[in-house]
């Protein structure tokens, strides 16, 4: 028995009506019957396509401001009838009921009314009832029922009715009918999380996180795993709404990098340049402009730039990209890119440049998902920033006005470092970082010494670390991590406090004639 089933009849309801009047055209030519309701009839009658309203087919108004239009047993019943079932033909003939072979529909546009910052009442008259409703039992039915929520799918189901005489493949219905369950499912997630935004609920009862595919990508982490990219419609700029303007395909952890250097460099108000290598910054710097901060932020640790990805806060410019040329880079990502900066980067295929359109905002509410066994980790986006004010002065010499400036830097980047996190910093400028040790000290003494190896390699006699600030993300449990900053010749830290071994902490700051600020707040990032 064929698994072909011939289209006859279709019922479209669209809110994206790209590329409807081709589709329904095609339709028309191969002699289909269109049922549509209000705009899209319309847009079709225009058209000069017949098109039979909903409302003459079932014999029943739209109401209630057309809140019910196709909530009936001749639309629901020609959807989910059971082609050859004699009991179903039978009920479906005494009714009146014609069968609907094809259904096109896409709904009301409720993310992007939530996304516009439409009050309530508006986004709550933008959650389709019926579209999902009709979507759900054409899915259901889809052995002998062909459905499309996507303008995407309009190629595929033509393609399929040309080649069989105006049939589609139980294949095809297979594969929309999945795509048309994701779609539903995506749309309910976002209208449960407004709603639980909207109720002030961080964590509902029932959460779901929903996407959509960007990119199939080479590999994951590794060339046996399989990844893709998925957005989620969040509307925060960055690599979800980047444009690629040249550059071979991006990886899995040129993602993952990419966002990691875009949004450290979002931090900061003043032009700023942070170079990340394997999600941990090698160099971060604010300057008078972008070719000064991005020199700056290289010369924190030019080894392990090296292949790593630059996040740029500011328009991209041809001088700029002239001096990235210089050494092999991944990734450049900006907010934009001037003409003079695209043709510098010509001469570099592989290098992927990516503008995203704007800044995300630090400070903008949001959660991040992490996978466990059987489960996940969901949290609020760690937004925290410290102030001048916020802090608290714990030893005997408070900090200068330029070491205190450094020492907000510091910390701010320490927000973007794999715990346990040292950053040292000087004028505005990273001059050493440690990441990811399980010793605090340990981290203190591997940013020095990259700060000593990166003034060697420079000509330099004094490590950049003398003279520096010092940040740690989390308090430093004994002295030893201190005192390793301290021999490395900082002379202000700044740290959250709470340890049980405080007061040690502060006696060895005195001692060494440190200033030393607690801010009350930690950074651990895993």
């Amino acid at each position: 028995m064929s698994d072909l089933r011939s289209v006859r009849r279709a019922l479209i309801s669209v809110s994206d009506k790209t590329g409807l009047i081709e589709f329904a055209r095609f339709l028309r030519d191969h002699t289909v019957e269109i049922l549509s309701t209000g705009g899209t009839a319309k847009a079709m009658r225009e058209a000069g396509l017949e098109v039979i309203e909903v409302a003459d087919y079932t014999g029943f108004p739209e109401m209630l401001d057309g809140r019910v239009k196709t909530l009936h047993p001749k639309v629901h019943g020609g959807l989910l009838g059971i082609r050859g079932n004699t009991d179903h033909e039978a009920a479906m003939a005494e009714h009146g009921i014609s069968e609907i072979d094809l259904l096109v529909v896409n709904l009301y546009p409720f993310e992007e009314t939530v996304a516009k910052g439409a009050d309530f009442d508006t986004c709550v008259e933008n959650i389709d009832i019926g579209g999902p409703a009709m979507i759900r039992a054409a899915s259901k039915n889809h052995d002998s029922v062909t459905v499309v929520v996507d303008v995407e799918d309009y190629a595929a189901v033509m393609e399929e009715m040309a080649i069989h005489g105006g049939a589609t493949s139980l294949g095809l219905r297979k594969k929309l009918a999945a795509a048309a369950y994701a779609r539903t499912g995506a749309y309910d997630a976002a209208i449960s999380a407004w709603f639980a935004g909207q109720l002030g609920e961080t964590f509902p009862r029932r959460v779901v996180a929903a996407g959509e595919l960007r990119q199939t990508l080479r590999y994951g982490e590794n060339p046996h795993q399989k990844a893709a990219f998925y957005v989620t419609g969040q509307h925060r700029p960055g690599i979800a709404t980047a444009r690629q303007l040249q550059g071979k395909e991006l990886s899995y952890n040129n993602l993952g990098d990419t966002d990691a250097a875009f949004e450290l460099a979002a931090e900061f108000e003043a032009p700023t340049v942070a170079i990340i290598k394997h999600a941990n910054p090698c160099g971060v710097a604010t300057g008078a402009d972008v070719i000064s901060a991005y020199k700056s932020a290289l010369a924190c640790d030019p080894v392990s730039a090296f292949g790593g990805i630059v996040a740029i806060n500011r328009r991209l410019d041809g001088a700029t990209a002239e001096e990235i040329c210089k050494l092999f880079t991944e990734v450049v990502i900006a907010p934009s890119a001037d003409d003079a900066a695209i043709a510098a980067f010509a001469a570099k295929k592989n290098l992927r440049l990516l503008v995203t359109g704007g800044m995300p905002d630090p400070a903008q509410a949001g959660m991040t998902l992490k996978t466990v066994s059987g489960g996940y980790l969901f949290q609020t986006r760690d937004d925290g920033r410290v102030t001048k004010d916020s802090l608290k002065v714990v030893t005997k010499r408070a900090p200068t006005a330029q070491e205190l400036d450094d020492l907000l830097f510091a910390f701010r980047i320490c927000k973007h470092v794999k715990s346990n996190a040292i950053v040292y910093a000087k004028n505005g400028v990273t001059v050493g970082i440690g990441a990811g040790q399980m010793s605090r000290v340990d981290s203190s003494r591997i940013a020095a010494w990259k700060s000593k190896e990166a003034a060697d390699a420079a000509g330099v006699a004094d490590a950049g670390t003398i003279g520096s600030v010092v940040a740690s993300d989390a308090f430093f449990p004994f002295a030893d991590g201190l005192l390793a900053a301290a021999a490395a010749g900082a002379t202000a830290v700044i740290q959250p406090g709470g340890s049980m071994r405080d007061a040690d902490v502060i006696a060895a700051a005195d001692e060494k004639g440190l200033a030393m600020v607690f801010t009350g707040m930690r950074h651990f990032r895993h």
